[in-house]
């Protein structure tokens, strides 16, 4: 079943049973406000047919007039005799009431008699030096009419107003669906991979919230599929390259076109490209477990003095070799949560990558700022170019002089897997700068 109509069911369904329980309670509650409303005028009638007694005790003839003449069952009577005096009822029943009623105490309330019941107001009264009673009744099957009639004008009133509310329910529910089932549709579509075609649904509320993050959602699945592809294509040509040349020279050596010294400079051409292809391999499996694999990754608590240092010294050669000096400032001792080999790693990929480019030095500095622990290497050369700033972390993305073009990709997941940031940026005196952002409460 539809969720229009699930919602309009479940709201019906609470509807009819609140009314119902309602319906019953004031059909119950009628016949008892009737009753008291009718014990009420009974009293009310009697009291002033007494005040007409006492007002002119000689009157006999009216107030046999005024009992007949009244609606209700109206009787007289000599409690001691148990005899009626004045009475509207056929003499039978009037002999047969006086019998029903021995006390002279003063006393209304539902009485059954004749095998009818009936709503009763019992006044006493003096009149001469002798008690009287005067009673008046009304049948309660007169209540119970006025009560069925009342119900069905219930009734008839609750089912229009039944048929009202599922109306508006309807018209309501319909509205909140709407967007529900063209959201639908657009999840249908990203299941589909037919992200050119999503349109927004323009809804409003916690569905406008859902549809925004479903947008999020099939903005980041379209960049991650075309990262992939990108990936793939990329990965397939830089391993293409070293396995054509591995190829080639191999079989040049086999049949003889490479002889001698011709021979030994294609061994080794062999040699550097099958490691050029290890390497390759080696980072992409890297990358591939620290996207997927908890167990990969075993961070500590790691002093930076020592990580900054441990880097310094790993690449000490290269920087010796190109004339680079490298200088470390740690402006803050602390220690970082973080598996201390990758990082290090990454550290070695972002300082090798500032001392290809450097002029003269690559400063590696740490310090903290607000909330936040920096570290930061920055190199004094021609700096990133800016159409390779937004997608340098990029796999296979790489400039001038770059190796395989995964380094600084690799640098980016294990920062991130250590709950930072990484940000590239050029000097406006020229050169890279490289921010590694951490939070400044190590989190576990």
């Amino acid at each position: 079943m539809k969720l229009l109509y699930q919602l309009n069911a479940a709201f019906t369904a609470l509807l009819i049973i609140i009314m119902s329980v309602t319906a019953f309670f004031i059909y119950s509650l009628l016949l008892d406000i009737l009753i008291q409303d009718q014990q009420d005028e009974l009293q009310t009638n009697g009291n002033l047919i007494l005040n007409f007694l006492y007002e002119d005790p000689s009157g006999r003839g009216k107030l046999s007039r005024l009992i007949e003449s009244n609606d209700y069952k109206i009787l007289i009577m000599d409690p001691d005799e148990n005899s009626p005096l004045a009475t509207n009822l056929p003499e039978s029943t009037a002999r047969s009431w006086a019998s029903e009623f021995e006390t002279k105490d003063e006393q209304k309330g539902l009485r059954k008699m004749n095998g009818e019941n009936y709503v009763v107001s019992k006044l006493g009264y003096r009149f001469q030096g002798q008690e009287y009673l005067l009673i008046l009744a009304t049948p309660v099957e007169e209540l119970q009419a006025i009560q069925s009639i009342f119900a069905v004008r219930m009734m008839i009133v609750f089912v229009i107003g039944i048929a009202i509310a599922i109306l508006f329910s309807y018209l309501l529910t319909k509205r909140l669906v709407t967007p529900l089932s063209r959201l639908k549709r657009e999840v249908k579509k990203i299941e589909n991979r037919q992200f050119s075609e999503i349109k927004p649904v323009n809804a409003s509320g916690e569905i406008g919230e859902v549809e925004q993050s479903v947008m999020d959602m099939a903005k980041e699945l379209d960049q991650y599929i075309r990262s992939q592809k990108h990936f793939f294509q990329n990965a397939s040509h830089e391993l293409k390259t070293p396995l054509m040349t591995i190829q080639g020279y191999a079989e040049g050596v086999k049949d003889g076109v490479f002889e001698g010294d011709a021979a030994d400079r294609s061994l080794d051409l062999i040699v550097k490209e099958s490691d050029r292809l290890k390497k390759i391999v080696n980072e992409i499996i890297l990358l591939a477990k620290l996207d997927s694999e908890d167990g990969i990754y075993n961070p500590v608590y790691t002093p930076i003095q020592r990580l900054l240092e441990d880097t310094k010294e790993r690449m000490h050669f290269l920087a010796s070799e190109k004339g680079i000096s490298l200088n470390v400032t740690v402006e803050e001792q602390r220690q970082l949560y973080v598996d201390e080999e990758k990082m290090l790693q990454a550290l070695i990929n972002i300082v090798g990558n500032g001392i290809r480019h450097a002029a003269s030095e690559v400063n590696l500095r740490a310090y903290e700022e607000d909330t936040q622990f920096i570290l930061e290497i920055e190199d004094d050369g021609e700096g990133v170019p800016d159409e390779l700033l937004p997608q340098l972390f990029h796999r296979f993305v790489k400039g001038k002089e770059g190796e395989t073009g995964l380094g600084l990709a690799i640098s980016r997941a294990i920062v991130e897997r250590s709950h930072g940031t990484i940000h590239v940026s050029n000097k406006e005196q020229g050169g890279a700068v490289f921010r590694l952002i951490f939070p400044s409460s190590p989190s576990q």
